[in-house]
């Protein structure tokens, strides 16, 4: 075979693995070596944004949540929303759903509502004031103290507050339920001993109830009332004035704890 023949297998063998190293650095880098920028990674929705960077808290009840009475307008869920701002960076959302004069069985009405259930599907933390309106019949109950009548009107009152607990909790399994309970605006009357153990009455058999569903709290307001009420009630002499909402709305805030996420 002459040089010059061999000299052709030669440099063909060199061009050919020249070639073959070549593609195979290309397919290394195409494999291994990319750009993670490259890859696109799904954004999350705008509905989920919200969803994390919000509280919400759903309101219901009566008068007392409206907050009648406050000049300023706020009540206690206006005091609760300003302590839980103190303590969050997250955008409140609140939704007063509270009618004034509403007793227990309009409540159940309202919850059967699908407005409402939605709203309240949605809720992180739910207050609620009921049962006032139920024990003094707008002043029917300081007329008559009958044992007999006060059992009985209590003992409705507590069926229907089992209900609008199930109601709540059908739609909402989750969210912590602060149940304000009663107080008593009449203790200074001749008759104050006698409305205090009927107040105390009702409200050791509402937190019997709270007690048998999970995260409902039965928040007392008795104490708080018990002393100087004239100092916290407004001219109606009924619905707390500014000074007493702001003491009920503080006891609510500081036993509301937030999760990590929450704050």
């Amino acid at each position: 075979m002459s040089k010059r023949i061999i000299t052709m297998i030669v440099l063909i063998c060199t061009a050919t693995t020249l070639l073959w190293t070549v593609g195979l650095i290309i397919t290394i880098q195409d494999q291994f070596f990319y750009e993670a920028s490259s890859i696109k990674r799904p954004k999350p929705t705008t509905s989920n944004i919200q969803k994390n960077n919000e509280l919400s808290i759903v309101a219901l009840g009566d008068s007392l949540t409206r907050g009648t009475g406050d000049e300023t307008g706020k009540g206690y869920v206006g005091y609760v929303v300003d302590e839980l701002k103190k303590r969050t960076n997250q955008h409140i959302q609140f939704t007063n759903l509270a009618i004034k004069g509403q007793r227990s069985a309009q409540l159940i009405s309202q919850l059967k509502q699908k407005e409402v259930q939605r709203q309240l599907k949605e809720a992180d933390i739910i207050l609620m004031t009921i049962g006032g309106n139920d024990l003094f019949r707008g002043g029917e109950a300081l007329r008559d103290l009958s044992t007999t009548q006060l059992e009985k009107e209590k003992e409705k009152f507590v069926q229907q507050l089992r209900t609008i607990f199930q109601l709540v909790r059908t739609v909402n399994n989750d969210a912590p339920v602060f149940y304000i309970a009663l107080y008593n605006p009449f203790n200074d009357l001749d008759n104050g001993k006698e409305t205090s153990a009927v107040v105390r009455s009702w409200n050791y058999a509402a937190s019997e109830v709270a007690a048998d569903y999970k995260s409902i709290i039965c928040v007392p307001t008795y104490d708080l009332f018990e002393l100087q009420v004239n100092d916290y009630l407004y001219t109606d002499k009924f619905h707390p004035n500014k000074e007493g909402y702001k003491r009920i709305g503080e006891r609510v805030a500081s036993l509301i704890t937030l999760t990590k996420g929450e704050k």
